[in-house]
Formats: structure tokens, sequence, C-alpha cells
């Protein structure tokens, strides 16, 4: 695939970004997409390797050589179909997905691997700007209802598959816009919400019904997720009603740090901070935000989440930030002959990090303090590990001055009060029980009840939620009409 020897000739080009002080003082994109020239020079490095291990890298499993090879030979029009034919929502990956299919590319072994997200990115931003994205509806209607809880990823990407294959599909969310952690969890100088509102109109288009402010089940226990519903709708209702219905809403359950002091005013969880501003941008008004203007912000968690924190507290005008892993610091180079092709644990430096930001590793958090009800710091310890358990280094406490405190260590499950509702059994994380094997998968332990995304697996990617929305997607077609020809 490429050019036989382009590998050999041509080094890795990364995307670019705007300057820090530009960019800090908007909340638009700030990333410099390769031009048609440099994206052809970036496919010509495609290997033709023989078992292109990035298919299997990549959740949605895209045909990676083939899009990499049009591009090179310079027939986007083609690129985009082979790229649609295993990813609904190639904006979304192209912009906010760690890439696991680079780490998984042959050239990867001894060299730097092929810049495929940029790629993709490249792609799908000219597929757009050229009109080749369109409305797909069905030749026939089944007369077929399906409900699908939760407009994030796995929502719109079974939504979209479903409409496609005939089905009358309504998509309901709790929050007045539609995309759930795409929409309120990532913030929009990652990824602007326009393309979200263009792929909703898309699938309007092809005959799918969104239904937003509409709560399904009880309306959840935990005030913090985001959630403006105005209306609630039963279980028992929804079931009555539709076919089937498909459960995709996103794990919101923040994971707490249950220490002294958590209760002080100043210590926040990540979500409630992050679809705050992200509803500000949308033009939403608030009567209170968390702000991190002239702050000291600590936000404790190292991964993702963490460093839209921190990118979201430089653009407040934090006076520092500073972010904690419980982790040791893991090493800037993986061992590639080791962990190739898969996933590797690596010192990973976001654009967020790079625009200010000091970083603690092997740090845990002992107590919150505070004065008068309000936080004025933290106290912290350093930890070593040993055996897989985590021991406190005798003598390493230390104070920081914090006014705000973000926590951002992760998600342990989704919100309760949609499986109760439907009386879904769970397993032991607390996830919706279902399996992904290719006959019967995502049904859940209730009759035409279907799960997906991180509903059922988990806090995942958006590539991953895609996967799980179309596969699921396909289970509901099989389960409506005995068999389907949507792709798995």
């Amino acid at each position: 695939m490429g050019k036989v020897t382009g590998f050999l000739e041509y080094e890795r080009l990364e995307e670019g970004y705007e300057p820090v002080p530009q960019r800090l003082k908007n909340w638009k994109e700030f990333v410099i997409g390769l031009t048609a020239e440099q994206s052809k020079v970036q496919g010509a490095r495609c290997m033709d390797c023989g078992t292109p291990f990035c298919n299997s890298g990549c959740p949605v499993n895209n045909i990676i050589p083939d899009f990499n090879d049009l591009v090179y030979r310079g027939d986007w029009a083609d690129a985009i179909r082979v790229l649609h034919s295993t990813n609904n929502f190639p904006e979304f990956t192209g912009r906010v997905c760690p890439a696991p299919c680079e780490a998984a590319c042959t050239l990867n072994v001894n060299d730097d691997p092929v810049g495929i997200k940029s790629i993709e990115h490249a792609i799908i931003d000219r597929a757009w700007a050229e009109g080749w994205v369109k409305p797909l509806p069905p030749k026939a209607r089944t007369g077929k209802k399906v409900a699908v809880v939760g407009s994030g990823p796995a929502g719109l990407a079974a939504a979209q598959q479903l409409a496609r294959a005939g089905h009358d599909v309504t998509v309901f969310e709790k929050n007045s816009r539609l995309g759930g952690l795409l929409r309120y969890g990532i913030p929009d100088f990652k990824m602007e919400k326009s393309h979200i509102d263009r792929r909703v109109e898309q699938m309007k288009a092809e005959g799918v019904t969104f239904r937003t402010g509409v709560l399904i089940g009880a309306m959840p226990k935990d005030t913090k997720v985001t959630n403006d519903a105005k209306q609630t709708i039963g279980a028992d209702e929804l079931k009555a009603e539709f076919d089937a219905v498909l459960l995709t809403g996103g794990a919101e359950q923040s994971r707490d740090l249950p220490v002294p002091g958590r209760d002080l005013d100043g210590v926040h969880f990540a979500m409630e901070f992050l679809p705050q501003q992200n509803r500000i941008v949308a033009g939403d008004k608030l009567k209170v935000q968390i702000r991190a203007d002239g702050k000291h912000v600590i936000v404790i968690g190292g991964g993702d989440t963490g460093s839209d924190c921190v990118g979201t507290s430089n653009r407040h005008g934090a006076a520092s930030v500073t972010q904690f892993e419980l982790m040791p610091m893991p090493p800037e180079q993986e061992n590639k002959p080791l962990v190739w092709p898969y996933w590797p644990t690596k010192l990973r430096t976001s654009s967020s990090h790079e625009e200010g930001c000091e970083r603690e590793f092997a740090i845990a958090t002992k107590s919150f303090n505070g004065s008068k009800g309000k936080l004025t710091g933290l106290t912290t310890v350093e930890v070593q590990w040993a055996n897989g358990k985590m021991i406190e280094v005798p003598g390493s406490e230390k104070e920081w001055k914090a006014d705000l405190v973000l926590l951002a260590m992760g998600f342990v499950s989704p919100v309760a009060s949609v499986l109760e509702a439907f009386g879904v059994e769970r397993d032991n994380r607390g996830n919706a029980k279902a399996s992904t094997e290719f006959t019967g998968g995502y049904q859940t332990s209730v009759d035409k009840v279907f799960a997906a995304g991180d509903m059922r697996r988990g806090q995942s990617l958006v590539v991953w939620a895609i996967r799980e929305g179309r596969q699921a997607a396909r289970a509901v077609d099989e389960y409506l009409m005995g068999a389907s020809e949507l792709p798995r």
C-alpha cells in the first residue's frame, strides 16, 4: 500500500498547533491539519506489510491500508467511502481518539508509525468540504420501532445504522442538547460541537427522531450528573411503545476520593466542572459556574479527563495548575519489542500539558484542608508500588496550596437509575450485563432490552463506543428481523 519505498523515504509528519498564547484566548479547535500534499506523503509511508496490525488495533477495524493508499493516489472520494464503511463518525475519532491503530502499525516496531489519525482527520474534513457526506435513507421501511436511550457516540452510531436498515428510530436524551459525553465531557477546544450538529441533521434526513430533555426511568440520585430533563418516561412505557430498546448511556458515575475535607467548598468532580464550560460556550446561562480564574488548581487524576481540566483551567486564567497521578511516572519511550502491537504504557504529554502544568507522579492525597468551610490546600504523601500494593513513603508528607481541586480519577459505572428502572442484571462493576457474541450479543437479561457502549463495557474510548453501537445495531436488527445485513 502507498509507495513501495515510501516508509524509507519519508518521515512522520505531525499535525500542527496554533501558538499557545493565541489558542488560550478562545475555545476553538487549534489543531492545524495536514494539507492534501502532506496527507499524500503520509499515506505513502504505509507499508505493504502483509498483515496490517493497524486493522485489529483499531476498535472499529478501519480498513486503514486501503484509505492510506487511496489518499496517496489522490482518490479522496473513494477514501471517505472506505472510511465510512467501518466508522460512522470519523470526524469524532479523527479529533479525540488516542489512535491505538498507530501503536499497532508495523512501521512502529522500529520507527515512527504512519500518521493514521491525521490522514483520517484530513479525509473526513475534505469530505464535508466537498459535499460528499450525504444522508442515506433506507429504500424500504420495516415498520419496527426502536428506542435508543442516550445520544453519545454509541447511541448515535446505533441509531444511524438502525435507521439505514429501515427501522423507525427514536433517540432519547436527558439533556437539552444531543451528543452525551461528546457534548458535555469533551472541551470545545478539542472538538467543536458543530461536528455533532451536522451529523444530527444528516441522521434526521435519514429518518431518525430525536427527543431531548427526556429522562428514561427515574431521576438519578446523584444530582451532580448533567441533567436538564423536562420530562420523564417510565421503562415499562418505553418497552410497551417500542419493539426494541437499546441503552447506550455513558459511564457518568465519577470515582470519588473520600478523605477528610472532601465536603469543603472548592473540591469538585471534573464532570461538574467541564460540562458547565461546554454549556457556557454553547450559549447557556448558568446561575453559578465553577471557575479557575486566578486560582491555584490541583487536578487529581492523570488521564484524558484530567488533561481536559488542565486545558480548561488554563483558558480560565488559573494562577497555577498542578496534576497529580497516583502511579509512578511511566517511561518516555516504551519497550517496543516487548509491547508491540499492543497499546503501550508510556509518558504522554497532551497539548493541554504543554499550555502550562506541573505534573506530580506517585503521589496520594491524604486530606483536603480548609478554613470556614472553604478549601485552602491539601496534604499529600509520596507512594511506592511493590507487588501491586501501594506503600506510603514515611516522612514524605507535603502541604499544597489549592483554591480549586478537580477530581478526575475516572468513572466507576453508568448511573444506576436507568438500569434499575428496566430491571437489567448488572455485572460486578455495575454495568449492564450483556455479551458481545455474534448471535444474541448485546441482549440484557430483560426481553427486547439491549445495552452497548459505556452502559455495557464501562468507561472507555469514543472509538469503542462507536464499535459497540454498530455491533449492537446489528444485534437489534437481527432480533427484529431474524437476520441482518448490517456490518458488524
